[in-house]
């Protein structure tokens, strides 16, 4: 169990708020309010078809009531941000993430919820195994979430081969029409997702695809859909007939906010040259070990 030492939060105020306090405070404002009852360990585990796990809970945030307390303005984007930088020599990717907001005095606390893996033994995002996260970190404390997923185009909407030939909203639609972890239409996964922009640009010689989406949907049925939008940002390029995304995201509220670091963190993704320790997703496709 990773036990998060007591910070302070983008979205608190200037006073220390241990972390066993801060989500102890927040589950009972979520019971009284919700009246939302922990799921029993018969039920616990993440399916394909159904339900909602932690990472749910994380995503559309369950911790929105505590959101009262965010500022309702002002932005980071001037301030003096420290990064950390990422290698995955497994994927051959590579990007950065921020640490440290000295002038806030503000410590990112990140937690990597999935190390670097084989697309292989990858975790799934739909039923069809398609697309795979093949690496995750967390701030549980600022609600943010980034990873790195891999998979193939989906041929129904990038028909050709020829990569000079793809727009961005093409890739982003592609992307975002195996990102689902229910059992519905591709068409279907896109309506749950808003794309807000879509452009691309060129690092190495080759070309990456960026693109800004919003996430609609609700983790449970009595959820008011309105307030439990996620906001992404993401890049995607290609390499070995596969498209390597990076998704960045939070809670639309705390956008204004977090957004400008998130973007640097998108724009900091690029892929590295193959080494040794380099798996290329067709190797081996449906070995799970």
């Amino acid at each position: 169990m990773v036990v998060l030492s007591p910070s302070l939060s983008l979205f608190t105020s200037n006073q220390l708020v241990p972390s066993k306090l801060f989500f102890r405070e927040q589950a009972r404002t979520v019971m009284q309010q919700s009246k939302w009852q922990p799921c029993s360990s018969a039920i616990s585990k993440p399916t394909l078809q159904s339900g909602f796990c932690r990472r749910e809970l994380l995503l559309f945030g369950l911790s929105s009531p505590v959101l009262a307390v965010f500022p309702s303005s002002g932005s980071i984007a001037e301030e003096d941000l420290k990064m950390a930088t990422f290698v995955d020599e497994i994927n051959s990717c590579s990007y950065r993430y921020p640490v440290e907001l000295p002038s806030k005095k503000v410590i990112f606390k990140w937690v990597e919820s999935r190390k670097p893996e084989r697309y292989s033994s990858a975790a799934p995002l739909s039923p069809d195994a398609r697309l795979r996260i093949v690496s995750e970190r967390v701030d549980i404390v600022d609600n943010l979430i980034i990873s790195i997923s891999i998979g193939p185009p989906n041929s129904k909407i990038i028909k050709s081969v020829d990569k000079s030939t793809w727009t961005a909203k093409d890739v982003a639609d592609s992307v975002l029409a195996d990102k689902s972890a229910l059992r519905v239409t591709s068409s279907q996964r896109m309506a749950e997702s808003s794309v807000l922009d879509a452009h691309s640009g060129e690092i190495d010689g080759e070309p990456y695809w960026y693109y800004e989406y919003l996430v609609r949907k609700a983790p449970t049925k009595t959820a008011e859909e309105s307030n439990n939008y996620r906001h992404y940002v993401a890049s995607t390029t290609e390499r070995d007939g596969y498209l390597y995304s990076i998704n960045a995201s939070t809670l639309n509220k705390q956008w204004n906010i977090v957004g400008p670091i998130l973007q640097k963190t998108i724009a900091s993704f690029h892929l590295l040259p193959p080494t040794e320790n380099y798996v290329p997703p067709y190797k081996d496709p449906w070995r799970f070990w």
